[in-house]
């Protein structure tokens, strides 16, 4: 996540904000950041909000996701807030979307699978 700037804003049990900023770095050829940065973030931003909620000794790890693309990222600061949905104790379901930091309307969203990593005796 450093290397795309994406860094922990706030959390709490079953939510995360992630927050980064645009950047030459991170966009595509128009300047809007870039599918893969929105997807990165949120998938991370699902995987903490879904790692908040486990045991101590689990680890967490994506099984699937799906992205929708619904208006550029324009925003110089922006925020990946993730959030549990339905918390099981070995898959949790999680939904996820980039804002502009400032207000406005959601340029991605997400919804996700993480899997609940044990290693029992």
């Amino acid at each position: 996540m450093g290397t795309l700037g994406i860094s922990l804003k706030e959390f709490g049990a079953g939510w995360v904000e992630l927050t980064f900023s645009n950047s030459l770095e991170v966009s595509q050829q128009h300047g809007f950041v870039h599918a893969g940065v929105l997807t990165a973030a949120m998938d991370s931003a699902c995987g903490y909000a879904a790692f908040s909620l486990m045991p101590p000794e689990a680890e967490v790890l994506t099984v699937e996701f799906k992205v929708n693309l619904i208006n550029p990222a324009r925003a110089n600061s922006l925020l990946a807030k993730a959030w549990v949905v339905k918390n099981g104790r070995t898959l949790s379901v999680c939904q996820a979307e980039v804002v502009p930091a400032d207000g406005g309307r959601a340029v991605a969203m997400m919804t996700a699978t993480m899997m609940t990593l044990r290693h029992d005796g």
